[in-house]
């Protein structure tokens, strides 16, 4: 038998339970970002039959999810993949820190929000920002991609925000949109359970942020990101907007978007040998029972750490599937 049931990032409490002490307490509210199956019960099967699970505390989950309006299963969110020019603040409306900058270190981020004692934080963008630099996770809102469509694909760099990005604007409940900062700010603290924000205090910060843009020579690490990816051609043309003040009416309308904790990847999980084999308690492996993929923390219970860089899990997935199939089938002959 080969278990390869994914992990726990449906089952909230189990997400909770497993959390790591390292990224502050564990968020009261997610959304998650895989399909309801996908809830870890046969890792508990697994375990109750001799399996051993290591790494429990070894996860990734995104810091940048919105609740889908057009859900495909219970609490689905997906993720927004930002380039580097929202302005991104906690729940108070203070802006995070270097490095904590939108596109930068998920991980990192994850622990900012949860030394602030809330379970979301907030974009700050404009128009021209969200038509170049907003990219949705999901094969449903990459038709483009999924469907192999080049007409589709090259409306990526022409005006305008790609159909599903605007869709989440005009339909995502996670959304504001508003022509001045007032009435941003008005309705962003519509969308949380206590209004947490004050303009003046967002006021001061976002024309700090708009000053620098005006310095050549800032020490700004965040507007000398946004030159930076400027530098290569694709991120030009295609990633990340002209660099411009978000209070420039001109760039406008303003949006402030809601980022929820977004459940994911387990990296962590059943312990195997180089083989697939699930191993016991003991460290032997028990017998004719195998495990790949994430229930096995992507080959062997954890094979990326604490600091797994995001597009290595494919990998982990096809080799550990590769070699508990080939250690399966030479011992069933």
């Amino acid at each position: 038998m080969i278990v390869t049931a994914g992990g726990i990032g449906a089952d909230h409490d189990a997400v909770r339970r497993n959390w790591p002490a390292r990224l502050g307490s564990a968020p009261k509210r997610m959304i998650t970002g895989v399909p309801a199956h996908v809830d870890g019960r046969m890792l508990a099967i697994t375990e109750g039959a001799g399996g051993r699970v290591v790494n429990r505390d070894r996860m990734w989950h995104y810091t940048e999810g919105i609740q889908n309006w057009d859900p495909v299963w219970d609490r689905h969110g997906i993720r927004i993949l930002p380039g580097p020019s929202s302005l991104w603040l906690d729940a108070r409306g203070t802006r995070f820190p270097a490095p904590n900058f939108p596109g930068f270190d998920t991980l990192g981020t994850l622990g900012a929000i949860g030394a602030t004692g809330y379970d979301y934080s907030w974009l700050l963008l404009t128009q021209r920002i969200i038509e170049k630099e907003f990219a949705l996770s999901g094969s449903e809102q990459n038709p483009d991609l999924t469907g192999k469509d080049t007409r589709l694909m090259l409306a990526r760099v022409r005006a305008g925000a790609p159909g599903p990005v605007e869709a989440f604007k005009r339909d995502g409940v996670d959304f504001v949109v508003a022509d001045t900062l007032a009435e941003l700010v008005e309705g962003m603290n519509k969308l949380t359970d206590e209004p947490l924000l004050d303009l003046a205090h967002i006021e001061r910060q976002v024309v700090a942020r708009d000053r620098e843009m005006d310095n050549p020579f800032t020490k700004d690490l965040q507007v000398m990101a946004i030159h930076n990816a400027r530098r290569t051609l694709g991120d030009r043309i295609a990633r990340t907007a002209v660099p411009h003040k978000i209070l420039d009416p001109k760039a406008g309308p303003l949006i402030a978007v809601r980022l929820n904790i977004l459940t994911r990847k387990t990296l962590g999980g059943l312990q195997t040998d180089l083989s697939g084999r699930v191993l016991g308690g003991d460290g032997a492996p028990i017998d004719g029972l195998y495990a790949a993929g994430e229930v096995a923390g992507f080959g062997g219970g954890g094979v990326h750490g604490y600091r797994s860089l995001e597009g290595t899990f494919l990998g982990g997935c096809l080799f550990s599937g590769r070699a508990a199939g080939r250690a399966a089938a030479a011992q069933a002959g």
